[in-house]
């Protein structure tokens, strides 16, 4: 009997270890969610894309960067400018699409960012476009592929006739696949090719260039995303070039310099930096330590829990009622 009772406290001791594992788990798990980056899209004029005004709309789902490739093609009205079928229904001159590599879907609705200038400009270009969708929720490209060759791809297989596009320019920060692409070397040989644009006006066909945001090291005479957008969305308009812009983030880019983030990562604050700023890499830090903090007392609690329960005598015999 003393083995019957022996083995179902053993029973009961097992079944709470269990469930605070399982609660471990899905506490960590809700800690330390999978990042998601946010998308832009805005046309300063509707250029007729849309049937009806499209402003400030906001698209909450969870979408994968073939998906919101797909999403601006249909929503946005870029079907109209990069579809072979469509595309000579419209007079746009420049779709640019600018990939960056430090934001993050939780800095969106911060009041503080290490790149102010970046956030100001997407709320103001969000909130004053005639044409304007925000994703907020991108899934982060796992490193296949990068996120300027998915939306590539993903506008090639969503146009029914593959791309219509005048040309297809990139940066050589980017890392595009595919034939008839055109690499620009700088800013200034961006400037020249929508200079070049603009004194031939080739009308009915519009140029698709993609912007991606150089890893350099850390300096005081490195430029921040907000700056380099700003100037390019600067020089469209003072060109006369009619324009709509993609913004999107891909944070894995920046991930793809290990030296550089583990120097980061190492460092300790210097009196020089802002220390009411948390930038994606102190995030990181953060959701690690709140994670260990959670396990820690959770493990507290099952130790407590299991000290106390082995506290608890089990009677060997039942005792008689003692009478009154």
């Amino acid at each position: 009997m003393i083995r019957l009772l022996l083995q179902g406290k053993m029973e009961g001791l097992a079944r709470p270890l269990m469930l605070s594992i399982v609660l471990l788990a899905a506490q960590i798990s809700c800690v330390v969610p999978s990042p998601t980056v946010p998308a832009f899209l805005w046309s300063p004029k509707s250029y007729g894309l849309l049937h009806s005004d499209v402003k400030e709309v906001v698209n909450y789902q969870t979408i994968s960067a073939k998906d919101l490739a797909k999403s601006v093609l249909s929503d946005g009205g870029w079907s109209n400018l990069l579809c072979s079928e469509k595309s000579d229904q419209q007079d746009v001159d420049v779709a640019l699409v600018y990939i960056g590599r430090k934001l993050q879907s939780s800095e969106i609705s911060k009041t503080k960012h290490a790149d102010s200038t970046l956030l100001n400009l997407l709320k103001d270009s969000f909130t004053s476009s005639n044409v304007s969708i925000a994703f907020p929720y991108v899934a982060m490209s796992d490193g296949k592929d990068t996120l300027e060759n998915s939306l590539i791809t993903g506008f090639t297989e969503n146009c029914g006739q593959g791309l219509g596009v005048n040309h297809i320019a990139y940066m050589d920060s980017c890392s595009l696949n595919g034939d008839n692409l055109k690499k620009l070397h700088g800013l200034q040989s961006f400037q020249d090719f929508v200079g070049s644009r603009m004194e031939t006006k080739a009308s009915g066909n519009t140029d698709l260039i993609v912007f991606c945001d150089e890893v350099a090291e850390e300096s005081d005479l490195a430029q921040s995303e907000g700056k380099v957008l700003s100037g390019l969305v600067n020089f469209l308009e003072q060109s006369g070039a009619a324009y709509t812009v993609l913004y999107a983030s891909d944070s894995y880019r920046s991930m793809q310099y290990p030296r550089l983030a583990l120097s980061r990562f190492l460092a300790e604050g210097n009196a020089s930096s802002d220390s009411t700023v948390c930038d994606g890499v102190c995030q990181i830090k953060s959701s690690l330590l709140e994670g260990i903090f959670v396990g820690i007392v959770l493990l507290i609690i099952l130790l407590s829990g299991l000290c106390c329960m082995m506290g608890i005598d089990t009677p060997t015999r039942f005792e008689a009622p003692q009478e009154s």
